[in-house]
């Protein structure tokens, strides 16, 4: 028994001393990094949702006076009849490279910049264009006359002034469209029946009836701002301007016979009444205030 107690501690302590000398041993540890003073790592995102989303030119201005927001189905002709401006003058004024690629969302300028800036009350010098006219031999070597006695003589008496003011006739509160538009002295485009009148909704102009090769006259003096068939409904069309208030419409024609930027006179022929994307032949006219359809029927002369 002894013996074997004997193998036994010999065996226990061989396995202390290895154990020991493995403890001895030094521990390689990993270093430490110090990030405390590094920004934190950025996470890009995949997730569609949280990506920027990309702007259409000009969205800053959405909603600004003399702006116009594009929606489905513009065309630069369609936003001109509908501002009462020129295609080319929206171009122009946008600096559109391409003006037949425009995308929905995109904000136009739809006011001369002039215009803008002159709505907003600030206005340009203009040089004075006035004339000096030098006076005669007689009345360069009469002697001045005091300011005083030149205010009085042009100066009306008190009572006569009030006499006058009294039998001046009041002002109207309101003011007809003639004085305040740029007034037009218009004419029937068209000798024919009125087959459908104006209507907000459903018919923004007059149908006048006719038969094919019928003459189209301009109701009024102006500038071609459009001659073509690009837009749809109207067939082959002549836009009008006619000033800064006023543009005219004539659609469904065979012939065109104006270009675009020419000057018209008015009643002069400018296009032969036919059914382009009509049911039948007939010259659509519209007038349009500053680019609102009205009633074509309110500006002609009675027949």
């Amino acid at each position: 028994m002894v013996g074997l107690r004997s193998v036994c501690f010999g065996v226990a302590g061989a396995a202390l001393v290895v154990l020991a000398g493995c403890g001895s041993k030094p521990i390689t540890r990993a270093p430490v990094e110090d990030r405390s003073n590094q920004a934190p790592q950025q996470t890009v995102s995949t997730d569609p949702r949280t990506q920027a989303v990309k702007q259409p030119p000009g969205f800053e201005n959405a909603g600004k006076p003399g702006y116009y927001t594009v929606k489905p189905g513009d065309t630069l002709i369609r936003i001109g009849l509908e501002s009462g401006q020129s295609h080319k003058d929206i171009a122009r004024w946008n600096a559109l490279d391409n003006p037949n690629k425009i995308e929905v969302g995109q904000v136009l300028r739809i006011v001369q910049p002039l215009a803008v800036v002159e709505a907003a009350g600030t206005k340009p010098v203009v040089a004075s264009t006035a004339t000096v006219t030098p006076l005669p031999p007689a009345a360069a070597s009469a002697p001045a006359k005091p300011a005083s006695a030149t205010a009085a003589a042009s100066a009306p008496a008190p009572a006569k002034a009030a006499s006058a003011a009294a039998s001046a006739p009041a002002v109207a509160a309101v003011t007809p469209a003639s004085a305040t538009d740029d007034a037009v002295a218009w004419i029937w485009p068209g000798n024919g029946a009125v087959l459908a009148g104006f209507d907000e909704v459903k018919n923004k102009g007059l149908d006048i009836g006719g038969n094919a090769g019928d003459p189209v006259l301009a109701a009024g003096e102006g500038k071609v701002v459009y001659a073509g068939a690009g837009l749809r409904g109207y067939g082959n069309l002549i836009i009008l301007k006619h000033n800064n208030t006023y543009l005219t419409a004539y659609a469904h024609n065979q012939t065109l016979l104006v270009k675009e930027d020419q000057t018209v006179k008015k009643g002069q022929k400018i296009a032969e009444m036919g059914s382009s994307d009509a049911d039948r032949v007939k010259l659509h006219f519209e007038v349009r205030r500053q680019g609102k359809p009205v009633d074509p029927v309110k500006y002609l002369p009675a027949r």
